[in-house]
């Protein structure tokens, strides 16, 4: 079993993801900013842990990540504010993937969305073009890192409950996933690291079960 640490641990796709890596048999911390979530965080079974990872240095964010096998960035900065934007979704989480390479944790799972990537096609003039410009840096600097990575795409959210089943590959175009869907996909890449390691995968909610796609590359 694994020492994950999940960054950004009171968003909805963590919550939903702690308690699974939890049954699992993981040893979970779930990283917050705000003293107030630390009691939601610890219902999961997870440990809380806080630091307001907009202004933490690379070396506060080692620290808190050192001793773990896998850091999980599901952190973000909500949208609306393209400086806040930048901030957490593009430089914090570019200085913890730094942070994870300087404290010796070898592997890192970044929850991105579908889409992202140079030819992300989004506008200057859309307010989504600083989430898209931030994740897509944040990707690239991941995948340029000696982590041993996987980048999750998952396209629009839902509150839907898990199916347990997504579909991804070429011909594939954004569509919708539940939430409870992106917290089993990685639930099941931390479960399959070899597998996982290297890869992109953009998904959305369809019928092929999701280890079947984590473990056959």
């Amino acid at each position: 079993m694994s020492r994950v640490i999940i960054v950004g641990g009171h968003g909805k796709v963590a919550l939903l993801a702690a308690p699974l890596l939890v049954s699992d048999g993981h040893e979970v911390t779930s990283v917050v900013r705000n003293p107030e979530h630390v009691a939601d965080v610890e219902a999961t079974g997870a440990t809380a842990a806080v630091l307001d990872v907009e202004h933490a240095s690379t070396e506060e964010i080692a620290e808190l990540v050192r001793g773990r096998d896998v850091v999980v960035w599901s952190a973000g900065a909500g949208g609306g504010n393209p400086q806040r934007t930048y901030a957490v979704d593009r430089d914090a989480a570019i200085r913890s993937m730094d942070a994870a390479a300087q404290a010796g944790v070898g592997r890192y799972v970044m929850v991105s969305y579908f889409g992202a990537g140079p030819d992300h096609g989004v506008p200057e003039d859309s307010s989504f073009h600083a989430y898209a410009d931030a994740k897509t840096a944040a990707d690239e600097h991941l995948q340029g890192t000696d982590l041993a990575w996987t980048i999750l795409r998952p396209s629009g959210l839902t509150l839907d409950a898990a199916t347990g089943h997504i579909e991804t590959g070429d011909g594939v175009v954004a569509g919708r996933v539940s939430r409870d869907n992106v917290a089993h996909v990685i639930r099941s890449v931390v479960a399959h690291p070899e597998q996982a390691a290297g890869r992109i995968i953009a998904f959305n909610d369809g019928r092929l079960p999701i280890d079947d796609v984590v473990t056959n590359a």
